[in-house]
């Protein structure tokens, strides 16, 4: 017992280094300086959820540096149907009156929880019901869809053969974003986190590109990192810019963009709230830096949610990242 007790002690001695080691060489990430350039391209977004108040929504685009809303347009369920959101024509009809050069997108979700390991995410049935449903949705005033499917497992064949199947029904003219899972720092380092949450946090960087094949744009979440602290969080966000991009290489001509934690106290806020606006984006300035990203690249930042982002949220975005 005595013999057990001891090895059982020495195996979390070992796992703690580990952890320890990975966490200062992550926290070593998010050091430097970024480049003059790394700055916005005008070519940001925004999640709008709500659009009782367009209060912050105004604040947001009033930037000049948002060029896209993906304005919450409805749920789908495990059959591929989509349950509308009501009205959403007023916030399009505000947009194309207030803010002409902006692109509304169609945010269509499908949130479980759970592994798709032994089961697609969506089966066949399901994909070849959904696909018309999403262009059926993209035509009613819409510039595009913004697709949420989540969570996916790596490698479960569902998810790029849904976005196939999207793209054949909406042609080559309409835009097509897709949410990504975070991308796993290190190769095969989504594993302990799938094991301990029985559901995948992580897509590897071959997941990430099959999935983007047929994708427009692409959008990383900077929320529900799970890392405590301004230099973890930093060093993880770094890695997530360095990482997609070069998933992503063969794909110039994509636009990929790295949320903003801007959310508020609502029903869209993840459970961790430590993370913060001014450290995202000086690790994404310093990601781009590092990144080397291909000619024709479009890389940006996203404000989750656009309609919940404080004063101080777009303070730190004029500044850290328009750098005016």
């Amino acid at each position: 017992m005595k013999w057990l007790l001891t090895r059982l002690l020495a195996g979390v001695a070992a796992i703690a280094v580990v952890l320890a080691g990975a966490g200062a060489l992550l926290a070593h990430q998010f050091s430097g300086r970024p480049a003059p350039w790394a700055s916005s391209q005008g070519a940001d977004a925004a999640w709008a959820a709500s659009w009782s108040d367009t209060t912050a929504l105004e604040r947001v685009l009033g930037t000049g540096g948002v060029d896209t809303v993906y304005v919450y347009a409805g749920d789908i369920d495990g059959e591929g149907r989509i349950e509308r959101v009501e009205d959403t024509s007023t916030l399009l009809s505000w947009l194309g009156r207030e803010y002409p050069h902006v692109r509304p997108l169609a945010w269509l979700r499908h949130v479980e929880s759970g592994s798709s390991l032994i089961r697609d995410r969506l089966d066949r049935q399901a994909r070849e019901a959904l696909a018309p449903a999403v262009a059926e949705v993209a035509a009613d005033g819409f510039a595009g869809v913004h697709l949420e499917i989540r969570p996916v497992t790596v490698n479960d064949p569902s998810m790029p053969a849904l976005v196939s199947l999207v793209r054949e029904e909406l042609g080559e003219e309409t835009v097509l974003s897709v949410q990504s899972h975070h991308v796993e720092l290190v190769p095969g380092g989504r594993m302990p986190s799938f094991v301990m949450e029985r559901e995948e946090k992580y897509w590897s960087k071959g997941y990430l590109e099959r999935v983007a094949e047929h994708a427009d744009e692409v959008v990383l979440p900077g929320v529900g990192s799970g890392m405590p602290g301004d230099s973890l969080y930093g060093g993880f966000m770094v890695r997530q810019v360095t990482e997609a991009v070069t998933a992503l290489r063969g794909r110039g001509d994509v636009a990929l963009r790295f949320g903003l934690p801007t959310y508020g106290e609502g029903a869209w806020a993840p459970e961790d709230g430590g993370e913060s606006v001014v450290t995202a984006l000086a690790a994404v300035r310093l990601g781009v830096t590092k990144a080397e990203a291909p000619e024709g690249m479009t890389l940006g930042v996203a404000f989750y949610l656009g309609d919940e982002a404080r004063q101080e949220d777009v303070a730190a975005y004029t500044a850290g990242w328009l750098l005016s």
